[in-house]
């Protein structure tokens, strides 16, 4: 399976590159995954409902142009639908079977994802109803897809 982590925002801290990396390294067992950082819209403190839809839309923009056709989408969230690890092992699990080769994962930047990015979506996950760095997100992604696969595999993992 060729996973790709799409996410707006560069990462800064060497603490969640150093966990993100350790993951990467125990999933390259299981699935090819790519991460694209795209770069994030500069955005003031005091914003309109028009200029967050404006930045939202150029992020959004760009995140699109990283997805091809024939790639299953799941959008990270907070009205996303909540999974166990287990449904979520069962979801890769399901795509797998039925030859779906290609998924991505996206993360938006800090005011989430365009209402396109969410319409081309194939569902989205939510991890919690509380809001994520989007840096410290993909570390929790990366950590819960590993653990899926362990799942899958009928692989000993901490609970």
């Amino acid at each position: 399976m060729n996973i790709s982590i799409v996410t707006v925002g560069k990462l800064k801290e060497k603490y969640l590159k150093q966990g993100i990396d350790e993951y990467l390294k125990r999933l390259s067992a299981y699935a090819k995954i790519n991460i694209i950082e795209l770069p994030d819209e500069k955005a003031p403190e005091n914003l309109s409902a028009v200029e967050m839809t404006q930045i939202k839309q150029k992020e959004g923009a760009r995140i699109l142009a990283k997805i091809s056709d024939d790639t299953h989408v799941i959008a990270l969230a907070i009205q996303g639908k909540m999974k166990t690890s287990e449904e979520l092992a069962s979801t890769l699990d399901q795509l797998a079977t039925y030859g779906k080769s290609k998924l991505a994962f996206v993360i938006g930047g800090s005011l989430g994802l365009s209402e396109e990015v969410m319409k081309r979506a194939n569902e989205s996950l939510s991890f919690s109803k509380m809001t994520f760095p989007h840096q410290l997100m993909r570390l929790i992604l990366v950590e819960q897809v590993y653990r899926a696969f362990r799942i899958v595999r009928g692989e000993p993992y901490h609970k």
